[in-house]
């Protein structure tokens, strides 16, 4: 992390307002404090297979229905393979607001209730919002994340509060080491349960971003500079590696981004393996409602995010490897096929 002129003022201010409000003393603790921890070795992404990378689409009214209806799609148990083991479940919840500026909560209590009938030995629900909004329980416990977590009697990890482990990846420019929460480290399985927003600083908010939750306020990618933001999103994503991707997109915030804007409401639930797959097809989606002109007037594949995922290797490179299955539980919602046909074209999957 280098500061530049604007971090230190940033701090200037943090550190005058840190005398009144202790909210400001614990970010600023964050910031300028590592966390230190063990250097660990990046966990190993999970084998691609053969194939093309499923993204599965979803159009229902019934929540749960869709959770479980995408997530059989994309074969997503098979590849989770929970029956035993630990699962971690990591939403959004950037801030202490509602839908889409954080994951319904509807959308984790049926993924926990799907994972309990699959045969997990214990759940967890863990996230850590961002740093002018910590600390997260209370954001965690008034976005309703907290009693959906404690209904399905999993663990609740506000990971600030938990220790941290230092992860050097080989191939990162810019997060060349940076802290991973130690609990999100050694899940046994990582499930990321994102939400589609537009992002004034990232152009979008979708899998590869939900990556940030799980990293120090000192790796967070504003740390690196405006120029490094959308690359170093990617280069998170190479400490650690979800399993499932069950994504939120039954509100999207279509402009501004990430913690107001305005909402659209595609109803929808994606779920896929590949986080690149899965962010094109969001990409596609937010270019559909056409209110985000860093996302309109750019090429799906052309965002920076993606690209660089791309050049590291985390998931599809192109239209041709990646396949896209939809199921319209409410009928033949004539605006979902035109959604559809969209997503299509833009991913290059028509």
């Amino acid at each position: 992390m280098r500061l530049t002129r604007r971090h230190l003022l940033a701090l200037g201010a943090l550190a005058g307002s840190s005398v009144l409000f202790p909210q400001c003393r614990a970010v600023l603790r964050e910031f300028l404090f590592s966390p230190g921890g063990e250097v660990v070795p990046p966990r190993p992404a999970p084998a691609a297979g053969g194939g093309k990378r499923r993204v599965a689409l979803v159009r229902a009214d019934d929540v749960g229905a869709a959770v479980r209806e995408a997530v059989a799609l994309a074969d997503g148990l098979a590849a989770l393979d929970c029956r035993g083991r630990q699962v971690l479940v990591k939403p959004n919840v950037v801030y202490g607001k509602p839908p889409p500026a954080t994951t319904d909560p509807r959308v984790v209590a049926a993924l926990l209730a799907l994972l309990k009938e699959a045969g997990a030995s214990r759940l967890q629900v863990g996230e850590m919002s961002a740093v002018v909004s910590l600390p997260t329980r209370p954001n965690l416990e008034v976005t309703g994340m907290a009693a959906v977590a404690a209904s399905a009697g999993a663990d609740l990890l506000p990971l600030e509060e938990g220790e941290w482990v230092e992860v050097r990846p080989p191939g990162a420019r810019h997060a060349t080491a940076f802290h991973v929460s130690r609990a999100v480290y050694e899940a046994e399985r990582l499930v990321s349960v994102p939400v589609l927003k537009a992002h004034r600083s990232a152009s979008y908010s979708f899998a590869l971003k939900n990556t940030v939750g799980v990293v120090h306020a000192r790796n967070k990618p504003w740390a690196y500079g405006g120029s490094a933001w959308e690359e170093v999103v990617a280069e998170l994503n190479l400490a650690v590696h979800p399993r499932l991707h069950v994504a939120d997109a039954l509100q999207v915030m279509a402009s501004g981004g990430p913690w107001s804007g305005e909402a659209v409401r595609p109803g929808l639930i994606l779920a896929s393996t590949d986080p690149v797959a899965l962010d094109a097809v969001g990409l596609a989606t937010l270019k559909h409602y056409g209110k985000a002109e860093h996302v309109v007037g750019k090429g799906v594949w052309e965002q920076v995010q993606i690209r660089r995922a791309i050049e590291l290797g985390l998931g599809a490179r192109s239209g041709e490897e990646v396949e896209i299955v939809s199921r319209d539980l409410t009928g033949n919602d004539p605006a979902f096929g035109r959604l559809l046909t969209r997503i299509h074209a833009e991913i290059g999957t028509a």
